[in-house]
């Protein structure tokens, strides 16, 4: 399959993709900061560099782009159909360092949170409530993400 557009016009579009300061990554700080919540950003001295750190609730807080990230059963997580072979090994890889930077932040102790955007563009004020829950329990993990069943609808 041919590509729509020229390879400098994907190219430009390409590098516009940003890794942090992403829009569902701002609405999750505005979110908690509105909730008394205080963090720092993109922490280059834990795994994965977590988009927001909470030393005080000792947790962190993962936003994943549902395309990026390879989401499962999620409708955002398409690869697209050409150079389908470098897309599913960039995901798989994607996936694998997800899992590797939270195995290895809990084992220092770490709470984790992954805010699948999917979750924020479909049900933003449940998610954000969830996501403020987890921060004042004391569970270990969690991942916000839709249902699989209602995210057909």
């Amino acid at each position: 399959m041919i590509d729509v557009v020229s390879p400098v016009i994907r190219s430009r579009m390409m590098s516009g993709i940003r890794g942090k300061n992403t829009k569902p990554e701002v609405r999750v700080r505005r979110y908690l900061h509105g909730q008394g919540f205080r963090y720092s950003l993109h922490r280059r001295d834990l795994p994965g560099r977590p988009d927001l750190v909470l030393p005080k609730y000792r947790a962190v807080v993962f936003v994943h782009g549902c395309f990026w990230h390879a989401h499962a059963h999620c409708r955002y997580a398409t690869i697209p159909s050409t150079r389908r072979e470098f897309w599913t090994a960039k995901f798989s890889a994607n996936r694998l360092r997800d899992e590797s930077a939270t195995r290895q932040i809990t084992e220092q102790g770490w709470r984790v949170a992954i805010v699948w955007e999917c979750a924020l563009r479909r049900t933003p004020d449940r998610s954000l409530a969830d996501l403020s829950a987890f921060l004042r329990s004391d569970r270990k993990y969690q991942e916000i993400a839709l249902n699989p069943e209602t995210e057909s609808s």
